[in-house]
């Protein structure tokens, strides 16, 4: 098994300038001395633990918050009660962007396991980004990647077969680990198998069978949370429906 990186509250508490996540994040495409500027409104407190909300749906909103380790989900409530999954978020990322038009969180972020996160009062980061033309089109960079991700999921939950879902769905975290310098073969999911479910449209028994079935064809050995992916370029078939064992779908 895959040892992970052990994060402390010492060491998230790392400028802008020393932080592994630069790349992914705003202070990417700015100059030293602009980071230096970033980095002196930035809040880092301490990590949530899993089950703590990093905000509610209707709270106020403030600052806009990028994960530095561990993962949030973010969730709105539905019709019958229950919860809908918008998304899975993982160190680099920016949440609470949907909060800006409206000054109001319009869905909920929990954190799924020990998490730290850098907190960005918006306020001060429109003052910062009227005088860095390169931190407002970071700002408008983030947006974009945020609107073509809503935009994949769309399509992922009108067009696409359960299968498709979850291999998409497994492609898209092997994919972002490898982006941080963590294996895109053998990773840990944070979220439950009903979670991912209710994230891709599908129930948990859907879901659970998959697991199953993709197991048995060696595509990927799985062990509770803990997911090595065996066979990558059959995924990729899979979620370009030219695998030989699409037709095998209509079983599930």
């Amino acid at each position: 098994m895959t040892s992970r990186k052990v994060v402390t509250f010492e060491n998230i508490k790392v400028a802008c300038k020393n932080c592994s996540l630069a790349t992914l994040c705003l202070p990417m495409g700015l100059t030293p001395d602009d980071v230096e500027r970033l980095d002196g409104i930035i809040k880092r407190g301490r990590p949530y633990h899993r089950g703590d909300h990093l905000y509610r749906g209707g709270d106020k909103f403030h600052s806009l918050r990028v994960i530095t380790s561990g993962s949030v989900k973010t969730y709105s409530p539905n019709e019958d009660g229950g919860e809908q999954v918008l998304g899975f978020h993982l160190p680099g990322e920016l949440i609470g962007l949907d909060a800006i038009q409206d000054d109001n969180h319009t869905c909920s972020a929990i954190a799924l396991e020990t998490t730290a996160v850098c907190e960005i009062p918006f306020s001060q980061l429109e003052s910062l980004s009227c005088i860095m033309p390169s931190l407002q089109h970071q700002m408008y960079r983030l947006l974009s990647r945020e609107i073509g991700q809503e935009t994949e999921m769309l399509t992922l939950l009108g067009k696409k077969s359960a299968e498709e879902r979850l291999a998409t769905f497994l492609l898209s975290f092997s994919e972002r680990f490898k982006q941080r310098g963590f294996s895109a073969s053998d990773f840990f999911l944070s979220m439950s198998r009903h979670e991912i479910g209710n994230y891709l449209g599908l129930a948990v028994e859907t879901v659970s069978r998959l697991f199953t079935r993709f197991q048995d064809e060696n595509l990927l050995h799985v062990e509770r949370k803990h997911v090595q992916l065996l066979d990558i370029p059959r995924l990729y078939d899979i979620v370009q429906g030219t695998d030989s064992a699409k037709s095998s779908q209509s079983r599930i």
